[in-house]
């Protein structure tokens, strides 16, 4: 119980954080700039999960 308040105050630690961290023009373009990464990283997980979904379809409609 002691370690999940902890992780909860971590949370909201971190929510707090970002939203001053966002008011700053300066923060603004790093959480930008993570944003932005965090969206190019998931694009290419995107693209090789469809990726290997078609190779998957395409081996099971060849059987």
């Amino acid at each position: 119980m002691k370690s999940l308040l902890w992780f909860l105050i971590g949370v909201i630690g971190g929510f707090v954080a970002a939203h001053f961290l966002n008011k700053d023009p300066r923060g603004h373009d790093v959480l930008a700039a993570v944003d932005d990464r965090i969206n190019e990283i998931t694009g290419i997980f995107a693209d090789a999960f469809r990726a290997q979904e078609a190779r998957l379809t395409q081996d099971s409609t060849a059987d």
